[in-house]
C-alpha cells in the first residue's frame, strides 16, 4: 500500500479522502476524482493486481505523459491516439493498470 500511495499521491497528485486499515492487515484508500472514486486495496486473500484497471481523464495529455516519464513510471501501453482521445496505460508498483487519457475537442 505504501508503494501504491507514493505513486497515486506523490506522482499523480491525488489526495486521499478515506484511509482505512492496518499496515500489516487489510487496507483501503479512496481518492475522489470528479464524479467518481478511485480506490486501492490490499491485504485480502482474493485481492490481486489487475492489468484491466480504470481510467483517469487529464487536462493536458502531453504534460501528464512527460510528468509520468520524469518520475520513472512504467508504461503498460505507450501513448496512442484514437478518433476520440489520446491515451496510454501505466502500471502502479504492484502491476495495476491505469489508463491516462484526454478526450479530443467535440468528444466530451
Amino acid at each position: 500500500m505504501a508503494r501504491a500511495r507514493a505513486l497515486y499521491e506523490g506522482v499523480l497528485g491525488l489526495t486521499p479522502t478515506m484511509v482505512e486499515g492496518e499496515p500489516d492487515g487489510m487496507q483501503w484508500t479512496e481518492y475522489d476524482i470528479a464524479n467518481g472514486t478511485l480506490s486501492i486495496g490490499s491485504g485480502a486473500p482474493d485481492w490481486a493486481p489487475s492489468s484491466t484497471g480504470c481510467s483517469v481523464e487529464v487536462e493536458d495529455f502531453g504534460d501528464a505523459i512527460d510528468h509520468l516519464r520524469g518520475h520513472g513510471v512504467a508504461f503498460h501501453m505507450e501513448p496512442f491516439e484514437t478518433p476520440v482521445c489520446r491515451m496510454a496505460f501505466i502500471l502502479d508498483p504492484d502491476g495495476n493498470a491505469l489508463c491516462i487519457h484526454q478526450r479530443k475537442p467535440g468528444h466530451g
